[in-house]
């Protein structure tokens, strides 16, 4: 039996909320897709996450968020983050942080458990503890019946992200990169069996620099004073990938680039948080 898994770039602010809400229903009958996980890290106001826009995020479909370096920027997501089982926190933090560091799921016809991991890199990411050693503790605590593992390595560093996907070849079923908030075109079933991506792309706004408004993002870049980096909200894109996997062996089957474009420009009718 193949498992379509939909893996979901960061979402950032309001705009990438709006896209969720807006056509992943579409893409899950669409595509016929049994999982969905959704970096939502950037989702209020471009860092952190809150409860509220958690809850949104499951009522339109979506079955597991992960997070990464802004995971506690939002207080009153830390509860959540202890008592859910359908949100993921770096597992190379301390260990006294609060959150899970995976989880198991059921895929929407319950058919079939998935595990999800997030993991946070190392270079030019502060002072984490080794991604490298986290991946192998929780990968290894994990119950052996599930083989379908899916991981998101939250990273800056190209090298470091196709290292990770080399490293955890035949012990994940995916490997995805985010962080970036740009597509890479890199995605492949590597030797073992392990769909790779380098970044999924962010989903939000394109008509920008990485999500914030050009112009705030120029002007401090060109006269070196500070600027507030507010969400952008033009060209809208919901980026990631989706993974057939099978349910026996764990193993990818095909992995395929997803970018929906926006058109219709409605928002969402609650909420003013960017």
């Amino acid at each position: 039996m193949t498992i379509n898994i939909l893996c979901v770039g960061d979402v950032v602010g309001k705009p990438g909320r709006n896209m969720l809400a807006g056509h992943l229903a579409n893409l899950i009958a669409d595509r016929n897709i049994d999982l969905v996980v959704v970096n939502a890290e950037n989702a209020a106001g471009g860092s952190g996450l809150t409860p509220q826009m958690f809850k949104k995020m499951r009522h339109h479909g979506v079955d597991v968020v992960t997070m990464g370096d802004h995971v506690y920027r939002k207080n009153d997501l830390i509860p959540l983050l202890k008592q859910s089982d359908r949100i993921v926190r770096p597992a190379n933090l301390s260990a006294r942080a609060a959150g899970r560091t995976w989880t198991v799921v059921p895929t929407k016809s319950a058919s079939t458990e998935v595990a999800v991991v997030s993991i946070l890199g190392q270079m030019f990411m502060g002072c984490n503890n080794s991604p490298w050693d986290a991946a192998a503790r929780v990968l290894a605590e994990i119950p052996p019946q599930v083989k379908i593992r899916v991981v998101d390595f939250h990273a800056e560093a190209s090298s470091e992200k196709i290292a990770m996907g080399w490293y955890l070849d035949g012990r994940a079923s995916i490997v995805f990169g985010t962080h970036t908030h740009i597509p890479t075109a890199d995605g492949r079933i590597l030797n073992r069996g392990t769909a790779h991506v380098s970044d999924l792309g962010m989903t939000g706004p394109y008509d920008s620099v990485l999500g914030r408004r050009k112009d705030r993002v120029l002007s401090a870049l060109t006269t070196s004073m500070p600027e507030r980096f507010d969400i952008a909200e033009d060209d809208l894109r919901l980026c990631g990938a989706l993974v057939a996997v099978d349910a026996d062996t764990g193993r990818a089957q095909s992995i395929e680039r997803i970018e929906v474009m926006e058109t219709d420009q409605s928002e969402e009718q609650s909420g003013s948080d960017q």
